[in-house]
């Protein structure tokens, strides 16, 4: 994988977070490390395209993403980029069959009973068939989430939901899939279950990733290239040996 990021963005109006990250990589496990509010995320959202830079461009494997000067901005769901968010997103009226299932193809749910009661009181009726994709269910089996399909977010552990947001995420068949602190919101004994699951993760499968956290730990499991970020700005970057 190839990315160039070189962005400036305003955030919060005149007064607000100067964001200007300068990097450029051709690693597949890349990891954006600094502290709570240095811009992390907010670079992220910005690869993702759910943060519009006022200057600058994002280039992946070739591919221009965004070019202010060229009047390029391409939208979300055509960027081929998963984006495993640090609360995992998940929604909670839906089971995890149809969170997995949720944009994977327009046919495939029931879009009708969207945002109206339905005759049972819920908001209408979500399947067309009860059969996820086949490339769904290899996320399915491969995270072992085939007794749980009929379960909701609720009824699910930290490290179920976790699972369940990856199998949503890759199922979209991504180029690049973007990890938000997927582990911040763990206690110590899950997270270091779930980093092994990540770790093992980026081994079975040839999709880059680019994880942001604070954590030394997760940089040194998940990580062959680390950036230092702080204040918006990228300091430095190294290899992790």
């Amino acid at each position: 994988m190839s990315l160039i990021v070189d962005i400036r963005c305003r955030v919060g109006g005149p007064d607000g977070f100067l964001l200007q990250p300068v990097w450029q990589t051709d690693g597949r496990r890349v990891a954006l490390f600094g502290p709570s509010g240095s811009g992390k995320s907010l670079t992220m959202q910005a690869i993702a395209g759910l943060l519009r830079p006022d200057a600058g461009r994002i280039v992946v494997d070739g591919r221009v993403l965004f070019d202010h000067a060229a009047g390029i901005d391409v939208p979300p769901r055509a960027r081929r980029l998963a984006y495993l968010f640090q609360d995992y997103a998940l929604f909670p009226h839906l089971t995890v069959r149809q969170n997995i299932g949720f944009g994977l193809q327009r046919g495939w749910l029931n879009w009708h009973g969207w945002g109206r009661p339905a005759a049972d009181g819920g908001v209408g009726r979500w399947l067309r068939r009860r059969d996820l994709p086949p490339a769904a269910m290899r996320w399915v089996r491969a995270f072992h989430l085939g007794g749980l399909l009929d379960r909701y977010p609720a009824e699910l552990s930290g490290g179920q939901r976790q699972r369940v947001a990856l199998a949503r995420a890759l199922s979209t068949d991504p180029g690049l899939l973007l990890l938000d602190e997927p582990l911040s919101a763990l206690d110590a004994d899950l997270r270091t279950q779930m980093r092994g699951e990540l770790l093992q993760l980026q081994r079975d499968i040839d999709i880059p990733t680019i994880l942001i956290t604070h954590d030394p730990a997760d940089v040194q499991a998940l990580a062959d290239q680390v950036f230092q970020i702080a204040e918006g700005r990228i300091l430095g970057q190294k290899a992790v040996v």
